[in-house]
């Protein structure tokens, strides 16, 4: 029988973990010595005891990092700043070049930190991989590589920094139920390091974006549809049983544009559950201009129409009824909706004002201050809301113009989608971010073209036909709108059981 190596524990292996905190309820505790016993003397696993004894877990974080220069002495800073270090720090850097590597290595080595009269260590090592051509996908390979013998892998972004009880809070919340295979941090962005009206603008948009996903999670059983990269601990044993299921070498793969949204739906299918934090938090990198905004949208609404459909990348089957996408199948819903009804809107008020047959009806007022309310709602249920929170909600207008912006990052990606174009969107990003590309400027030429085209059709109408179609487009745009509204309403009124995004 072939002898395995030291420290490395199988997927079937059981054992009962405990958190390193004070803070552990008595759901957390092992049980009583007796039943440890019969447990050891009935389990027998390839002729050795599968042992039960109760022990503290360990924890290896992995940092994929990608010319992330400006941010990765913060990330690291905020991680050996933890009430509960993680027991290794892997920075891996890939297709870097920039002074990552430089800045990393003055953290290498033996840390060590006491938090309320208990000792806790930490060694920081660098691995500069070079060129990568699996990039992200490789870097995270490489660090569960790494990691193999502890218990959990905490993802860490290379530009994301965590409140300083962040691993803590995860930790406790994986130990006290070990049916949760990934747990994901409330993700918000800290707005006070970005200057300028562009950046304070879509970092609003963003932290609202954010907000909104996490509380639609947090009140569905806290049931996660995505483990973000930006920052989510991993069992050992869930991502080994992923591989065993699928046939995998390593637990990310390259046939998906959003390797963490993959990985989450093979959690699921795994047996175990995918949840988000009720109170562990991490602070993102946001996208501070329209170009690199694009770009990162484009790849996560593509990535998410991939998973709906069988055989479009890869290996990728396809699980449209998947549990996990039926937030994404909402959202993709809701944003049909969105265009159609303020398209229409639009058409047919230049239609209306034309032929001067246009009446104002105030009635008409009512979805802008529902969608208003249930922003400020949103705003109010931020942790670390400000002033520039409130007041992106109740001004409307800036929400509405992030939302033409989302509509045109939905319309760019599922059109490459049905135009099968071969696209490395994740190239796309980083170039983007780089200031290079103009994708970002379709959506509107698009937006232009469709309205110039609209006008001149309708020019070429005789008043009769004109009339008609204002007759019929009205009637069927209020009904679209009255039922976005009553779905605005509801999720206005809907309780948020404490939550705080």
């Amino acid at each position: 029988m072939t002898e395995r190596s030291p420290g490395l524990r199988r997927a079937t292996d059981r054992r009962i973990l405990l958190p390193r905190s004070a803070k552990a309820g008595t759901l957390a505790l092992p049980p009583a010595v007796p039943q440890l016993a019969v447990l050891e003397a009935a389990e027998v696993v390839a002729d050795q005891v599968a042992t039960a004894r109760p022990r503290h877990a360990t924890i290896s974080c992995i940092i994929p990092c990608y010319n992330e220069q400006e941010t990765i002495g913060d990330v690291l800073k905020s991680l050996l700043a933890q009430t509960r270090l993680p027991d290794v720090i892997h920075v891996i850097i890939n297709n870097t070049d920039d002074d990552t590597p430089e800045i990393a290595r003055g953290f290498e080595g033996y840390h060590t930190r006491t938090v309320k009269g208990e000792e806790f260590t930490t060694t920081v090592h660098v691995h500069d991989m070079g060129v990568n051509p699996d990039k992200k996908v490789g870097a995270l390979n490489y660090g569960y590589f790494l990691s193999r013998g502890y218990d959990y892998i905490l993802g860490v972004d290379g530009d994301t920094t965590l409140a300083r009880d962040t691993v803590e809070r995860l930790e406790l919340e994986m130990t006290d139920d070990p049916r949760i295979g990934g747990l994901s941090a409330i993700y918000t962005i800290d707005k006070s390091r970005y200057r300028g009206l562009m950046a304070r603008f879509l970092v609003a948009g963003q932290r609202a974006q954010f907000g909104a996903f996490n509380m639609d999670n947090l009140l569905r059983g806290r049931n996660m549809a995505v483990l973000g990269g930006q920052c989510s601990l991993f069992s050992m044993r869930a991502l080994e049983m992923v591989m065993v299921r699928h046939h995998q070498q390593a637990p990310w793969v390259r046939d998906s544009e959003v390797e963490d949204s993959k990985l989450s739906l093979q959690i699921k299918d795994a047996g175990f559950s995918t949840k988000i934090s009720a109170t562990a938090r991490a602070f993102v990198g946001p996208m501070t201009n329209l170009r690199a905004l694009h770009g990162q949208q484009v790849k996560w609404n593509f990535g998410a129409i991939d998973l709906f459909w069988p055989g479009q990348r890869g290996d990728n089957k396809g699980q449209p009824l998947h549990p996990n996408l039926r937030l994404r199948w909402y959202e993709n819903i809701s944003m049909i909706f969105n265009i159609s009804s303020r398209l229409g809107f639009l058409m047919l008020l230049v239609a209306a004002l034309s032929i001067d047959a246009f009446v104002f009806n105030p009635i008409w007022l009512i979805p802008p201050a529902v969608a208003a309310l249930l922003n400020l709602r949103l705003a109010l249920a931020m942790k670390d809301k400000s002033a520039s929170d409130i007041l992106y909600a109740l001004l409307f207008l800036p929400a509405e113009l992030y939302m033409w912006i989302r509509m045109g990052h939905f319309v760019s990606a599922w059109t490459q989608f049905l135009a099968q174009t071969d696209k490395d969107n994740w190239a796309a990003q980083a170039n983007a971010e780089k200031g290079k590309g103009s994708a970002y400027v379709m959506p509107l030429v698009v937006l232009i073209a469709v309205l110039g085209g609209a006008i001149y059709a309708w020019s070429q109408q005789s008043v009769g036909v004109q009339s008609a179609i204002l007759s019929l487009g009205w009637p069927i745009l209020y009904l679209a709108t009255i039922s976005q509204t009553v779905f605005m309403l509801r999720k206005l009124v809907r309780r948020h059981r404490g939550f705080a995004v």
